[in-house]
């Protein structure tokens, strides 16, 4: 049997995860890729990957899914990862260029503009934006990318709060997702060793090729911003964005 496909995000809140994979000695049979959020729902799309931590944005282009994990990326209050940086309030914001290795976050803040904040921007790509953004101006930002930056601009919106603030219900950002179900034996294994490294996440900063926070920050954000489990509020606040897509 050849070996099951996993392609995973390659950002900092996924290290407990890669780290379980590798180093839990619970899984075997598989070889893994570390992608951006939108290859990893491209990969899986194209049967390039057989389960892949998919953003929940690109879900509706996975038909028939089966979610293979009750773990999760998810939060529960900030998470400081995924932002709206800008140079006046929200009200005032004309254009809005959008970081599209994500398509949740895009979804996301579209969401959040017509339900919640009542605004109607330009959306732009982030490629398009030369320089600095200008006062009448956000940009969308997730990942690694976002530390340190919400202290170098005037305004700062967490989506993930945002959502919250306006649902009443927590954000899942990404899903282990497959288009067929897994083999049981593997499927156990598996979720025994993304468990494992949950558990100790604390030690998985050592999976980190880069930091760009110190390691006590790197620590704090793996075990108090990011939520892994996938509970009933979650899948519940899944299904609520998901309905909002349908629009």
């Amino acid at each position: 049997m050849n070996p099951l496909r996993i392609t995973a995000v390659s950002y900092y809140n996924t290290l407990p995860f890669i780290y379980g994979l590798k180093h839990s000695g619970l899984l075997s049979g598989f070889e893994l890729s570390l992608d951006v959020p939108s290859e990893c729902a491209r990969k899986l799309r194209d049967n390039e990957a057989d389960i892949g931590l998919i953003p929940v944005g690109a879900l509706p282009e996975i038909p028939g899914y089966f979610v293979e994990s009750n773990l999760c990326i998810g939060a529960d209050k900030d998470v400081k990862s995924v932002l709206l940086i800008a140079n006046s309030g929200l009200k005032s914001l004309n254009t809005i260029y959008l970081d599209t290795d994500s398509r949740t976050s895009v979804n996301l803040v579209k969401v959040l503009a017509r339900e919640h904040w009542k605004i109607n921007p330009q959306w732009k790509s982030i490629a398009e934006l030369k320089g600095k953004i200008a006062s009448d101006e956000g940009m969308v930002l997730i990942g690694d990318k976002t530390f340190g930056l919400s202290k170098q601009y005037p305004f700062c919106y967490d989506l993930a709060g945002e959502w919250i603030k306006f649902s009443g219900l927590p954000f899942v950002f990404a899903a282990w997702v497959s288009r067929k179900p897994l083999p049981e034996e593997f499927r156990t294994a598996f979720q025994a060793a993304l468990a494992w490294g949950v558990k100790h996440r604390e030690k998985s900063v050592i999976m980190a090729e880069k930091i760009h926070i110190t390691e006590d920050e790197l620590v704090s954000y793996l075990t108090n911003d990011i939520s892994y489990t996938l509970d009933d509020a979650k899948l519940k606040g899944m299904e609520k964005f998901l309905g909002y897509l349908e629009k």
